[in-house]
């Protein structure tokens, strides 16, 4: 798994910078009412798509959250108000907020149970009426038909976290239902096979790969002699879902 609190300060310039962040923001707003006064942003990370979503609505309180004191100081640094804590573990009251988003988290959480009680303590601190904002099957939008993707394919995890089906019913019994969804490009996202095999030996694939029968070396071996090492494949298209509170 990958080290958030070394990757801090490089972890922007590896996901797309500023154009993905604004388009995520983008994406996010758009799934909010007008009204919403107060954001919770968990999983936060470097704050890169939270500031711009307060820039959008001077009016919005946003508040981030992040587990990793790397990421956390590089929120801070930007300005947004960070807690240091979990997210199946939130430090706020019941009934106190009126959105809370997760852009790409839910994918990471592979310990039992996390995604479930991530998505019930959203639940909790919503007041009536608040909105749940998160990306579902963020590793699948990384299939775009490449030669990249014919070499993973067979080692692909077969359980993501962040399945549609599995989010809605967790939502479900968190009192939140479907309220809309929003797409978004994932600019700078387009992989090629020299990154490819260098993230799959750095851990950075964890949450989507799992090399059956082969070592990871191999596998990065196999991506490494793949045509146009340094081309860009097509870039990813994320799903973002939206969930009211009863």
């Amino acid at each position: 798994m990958l080290d958030y609190d070394a990757e801090a300060e490089a972890y922007d310039a590896t996901r797309g910078g500023v154009p993905r962040a604004e388009a995520a923001a983008a994406a996010v707003l758009g799934l909010l009412p007008p009204a919403t006064g107060t954001l919770l942003d968990l999983g936060c990370g470097t704050g890169i798509v939270t500031t711009r979503i307060a820039a959008a609505r001077p009016g919005l309180r946003v508040l981030g959250l992040d587990t990793s004191q790397g990421m956390a100081a590089m929120a801070l640094s930007r300005g947004v108000p960070v807690v240091l804590a979990s997210g199946t573990r939130l430090p706020l009251r019941a009934g106190s907020l009126d959105a809370v988003g997760a852009v790409w988290l839910l994918h990471l959480l592979r310990a039992p149970g996390a995604v479930a009680a991530v998505i019930a303590e959203a639940g909790r601190v919503l007041r009536p009426g608040g909105v749940f904002v998160t990306t579902v099957d963020k590793d699948s939008a990384h299939d775009v038909g490449s030669d990249i993707d014919a070499v993973l394919a067979p080692h692909l995890n077969a359980t993501p976290a962040d399945a549609t089906a599995d989010v809605t019913a967790h939502a479900a019994r968190a009192g939140l239902h479907p309220a809309g969804e929003a797409l978004f490009t994932g600019h700078g996202q387009g992989r090629t096979p020299r990154r490819s095999a260098a993230a799959l030996l750095a851990g950075q694939y964890a949450s989507r790969v799992r090399p059956r029968g082969i070592a990871p070396r191999e596998l990065a071996d196999r991506l490494e002699l793949l045509p146009d090492q340094d081309t860009p494949r097509a870039e990813p298209t994320y799903r973002l879902r939206a969930f009211v509170r009863d």
